[in-house]
């Protein structure tokens, strides 16, 4: 039964894209543009899980640059190590209707994008926790 708390929600969805990458790492020929779309996806969920916990509502957009950016502004330390994760916006937009560049497939590093998942969900939990009390 999903969560009735829009944070937690958001949470649960990120996990189910999550999911999705644990899997997806388990098959050497998974496109890279689906793996990469499911990491954006789980990325934009945690951030916006967070601005909630903020008691801010978050737009209605894809890019994580600007997510960061909003939860900057409300003077959360975010931390510089997720920072390359704004890369993934791509795979909400351009790359989820147009073909990946073969160079950027080929370098896309899936297990660290996955291990800085699994960090950002962390410090998002952490967050959540203490600014919804």
């Amino acid at each position: 039964m999903p969560a009735e708390d829009p944070i937690e929600l958001l949470l649960e969805k990120a996990a189910q894209d999550e999911y999705v990458l644990d899997k997806l790492l388990l098959d050497p020929d998974a496109p890279s543009e689906i793996f990469g779309f499911h990491a954006q996806q789980a990325v934009e969920k945690l951030l916006k899980a967070v601005l909630l916990a903020q008691g801010k509502t978050y737009p209605k957009i894809h890019s994580l640059a600007r997510l960061i950016k909003l939860i900057k502004g409300q003077n959360i330390a975010f931390p510089k190590t997720f920072e390359e994760l704004r890369s993934l916006t791509a795979f909400a937009i351009e790359f989820r209707y147009e073909a990946l560049p073969q160079e950027l497939g080929e370098i896309l590093d899936k297990k660290q994008i996955r291990q800085a998942i699994r960090d950002l969900r962390h410090w998002a939990e952490a967050i959540c926790k203490t600014l919804s009390r």
